[in-house]
């Protein structure tokens, strides 16, 4: 008998060993430890004690590090408290709309958005000569929609109030940019020169985020996401390849049509994540397929022999500061829509894309580079903005399962 049992043991113990459930256990222990190197590294550029943002990158791409440390902090409490992920979300939350900074924006000849900011050191918001973004208000609603999300984010994981407040706030000034141009949604930027996928993709996944945490208010911010949606949908910014074009061509005689621009990975990315929040606030799964059809197309069309994803148009490594940011925000938000629809696929994509960060794109000092394949050097070398794109990657692999 006691040999039988042995032998017993041994055999299952040597199926479990086997099985694909215990090689996942070990493979999200070595995601989580690889984010938390990572999360400490990105924290290298935080500037705790003047703007609250993170050096070497832009005001936009300062929101999105919030936002992938706030993604971290859901999946490791523990680490997240231990790197006082908490309180950089409250020093950058007094400190960040006191910076006084400009913002410029321009598209360059291949159609990629250029964001200029100038920060100026030693003042406040109360120099009249000097302007801040106070309420995280500028003059660019994709910016707005940006610190929307990473407050919102930052919410989910304190509970504080006033996130998910300073949320609405924002929402309110986004929702001034809408009219009746093109048949509805809303502009790039305060000059209404403009109407382009990633405000509107924005646009529509805060009203759907705030739709699923605000009490007594649900259906009021459902209602915009719901017709937000349906205007996209139909705006003609989705092309028969189920890709999404920068934006809208406005013709003499006012009708609008696709612009036939690029198809930036993160326009592909923001729009999944606004289906998924519409989804749960409204328990209709057919905004799911809608994702996945959108998700599978821009796996196929960003992702290379090896599967790793590279932004299309052959911009790195020479991205800039705002397109080297644009693949973790794809990935951000596909880790979201697999959260719910468990796919094979996406789950191989997010898992090879963040294999070859750590193994390929990483430098001594645990920095991630623009070139997922690496090295880490490559363009401009480590900044926070190619670093927390990549730190997207990571964190997504923890999730998945």
């Amino acid at each position: 008998m006691v040999p039988a049992q042995i032998g017993g043991h041994a055999a299952r113990a040597a199926f479990l060993m086997s099985s694909h459930f215990v090689v996942d256990r070990a493979a999200q222990a070595s995601y989580a430890a690889n984010t938390l190197d990572g999360a400490r590294a990105l924290q290298s550029w935080y500037y705790k004690d003047s703007t609250g943002l993170w050096d070497t990158t832009g005001w936009w791409n300062s929101a999105n590090c919030l936002t992938v440390l706030a993604d971290w902090a859901m999946l490791a409490q523990n680490d997240a408290s231990a790197l006082h992920i908490p309180d950089v979300m409250s020093n950058t939350f007094s400190k960040a709309q006191l910076t006084s900074v400009t913002a410029q924006k321009t598209i360059s000849s291949n159609g990629l958005p250029i964001s200029t900011y100038t920060f100026l050191a030693n003042h406040k918001r109360s120099n009249l000569g000097v302007r801040g973004f106070s309420g995280f208000i500028n003059e660019f609603y994709d910016d707005e929609g940006w610190w929307a999300l990473a407050w919102i984010r930052s919410w989910d994981v304190t509970r504080k109030a006033e996130y998910l407040d300073m949320a609405e706030h924002i929402f309110d000034d986004m929702k001034n940019g809408t009219d009746n141009t093109c048949g509805g949604g809303i502009w790039w930027s305060k000059q209404r020169d403009y109407k382009n996928a990633i405000a509107n993709e924005l646009y529509l996944s805060v009203a759907a985020s705030l739709a699923n945490r605000v009490t007594g208010k649900k259906d009021y911010y459902l209602d915009i996401a719901k017709k937000e949606w349906q205007w996209f949908r139909g705006s003609g910014m989705i092309n028969s390849n189920h890709l999404i074009n920068d934006g809208l061509t406005i013709k003499d005689d006012g009708s609008c049509v696709n612009n036939g621009d690029q198809t930036w990975s993160y326009n592909q990315g923001v729009v999944l994540g606004g289906l998924v929040e519409l989804s749960k606030a409204t328990g209709d799964k057919s905004y799911l397929s809608q994702a996945v059809d959108i998700a599978t197309a821009a796996i196929k069309a960003l992702s290379g022999a090896n599967g790793v994803i590279h932004e299309i148009d052959s911009c790195e490594p020479n991205c800039g500061d705002d397109g080297s940011q644009f693949k973790g925000i794809f990935v951000r938000n596909l880790h979201y829509l697999q959260d719910l629809v468990q796919r094979d696929d996406i789950r191989q994509t997010i898992r090879v894309n963040a294999d070859s960060i750590w193994a390929h794109d990483r430098d001594d000092q645990n920095r991630l580079g623009v070139n997922w394949m690496g090295p880490a050097s490559a363009g401009k070398g480590p900044t926070a903005g190619t670093h927390s794109s990549a730190l997207d990657v990571l964190v997504a692999a923890m999730s998945v399962k």
